[in-house]
């Protein structure tokens, strides 16, 4: 009898995960698709740099809706102070585009990095991404620790992985393999219908949400803003963007272009937010551990 109830626990937490995906977290509420297909094989898709082999996540995980707005932003600025550290290039430029509701741009690698550790830790300072200060000056970034940040935190909040972002934009919901572009297609759908990119009549980036649902739940990973990854670039120092965005003129939205620069550049860049553990697993891990404690109190 205590395995069926457990059992019709797990089921309802399940269903009660899969279909709440907004959250607030340190008063910035953010919406989240959960992305599954843990496991999955990596595409074989040839990049315009030589490169192969991405899109593979061994783990469920949450990946942010849209990208972060301004709104977003200015919440996170008004509760911890501005991002700032060392070097003061990578944090000396403001967004260009207002409205609440546009994505945020001009953010640097260091500046997102910073926003995930607040939505962490409450402190810009402490969390996967690793500075050598506090929360007033966060100061030199000396790295990242994912493990570490979800073993003291629980849940913790990253830029995502160039496997997750890619993954989330490009892998079929139904487990079958990629598309070319997030829509789930392999022919380039026209500027201007659900699509905000270079060629289109909009020139800026808009409201988040705007467009056209991609197949993973997500909206403008295909253009508005390019988007900070979490992974590097190359061998060197620099960080990976992907995406496009609706000023850019090569294909940025297709799966097989990647573009990178040095963590302090400011340019016409945002990001959105990946999340670890995301709640179902959280859910079931919980629930099999007070399953097994169950049955060794039975014995």
């Amino acid at each position: 009898m205590k395995k069926t109830r457990i059992l019709a626990v797990v089921v309802c937490v399940l269903a009660v995960a899969n279909f709440t995906s907004a959250e607030i977290i340190r008063g910035i509420g953010i919406d989240f698709v959960t992305i599954g297909n843990a496991g999955n094989t990596a595409d074989t898709v040839v990049m315009n740099d030589g490169t192969t082999g991405y899109g593979a996540v061994g783990y469920n995980y949450r990946i942010g809706k849209y990208e972060v707005t301004n709104a977003q932003w200015n919440t996170f600025t008004a509760a911890a102070g501005a991002p700032t550290g060392n070097p003061s290039s990578a944090y000396d430029n403001s967004g260009y585009w207002t409205g609440a509701q546009r994505p945020t741009d001009c953010v640097s690698w260091y500046e997102a990095a910073q926003f995930c550790n607040y939505l962490t830790s409450g402190d810009k300072s402490k969390g996967a991404y690793q500075f050598d200060g506090n929360n007033t000056n966060p100061g030199n970034f000396l790295g990242i620790n994912r493990v570490s940040s979800i073993s003291t935190y629980g849940t913790a909040y990253f830029i995502p992985t160039e496997d997750e972002w890619y993954k989330a934009a490009y892998y079929k919901p139904n487990g079958s393999g990629y598309s070319k572009y997030a829509n789930g297609q392999n022919t380039l759908p026209a500027a201007d219908n659900g699509w905000n990119y270079y060629g289109g009549s909009y020139n800026a980036p808009w409201n988040v949400g705007t467009g056209t649902q991609e197949q993973n739940g997500t909206f403008d990973i295909m253009g508005n803003v390019w988007e900070w990854n979490e992974s590097l670039y190359s061998f060197d120092s620099y960080r990976l963007f992907r995406g496009g965005s609706y000023d850019f003129m090569d294909d940025g939205r297709g799966s097989s272009l990647r573009h990178g620069s040095t963590p302090s550049f400011e340019g016409d860049v945002g990001f959105r937010v990946a999340e670890i553990p995301e709640p179902a697993s959280a859910a079931i891990m919980t629930l099999a551990s007070l399953f097994i404690a169950l049955k060794r109190r039975k014995r």
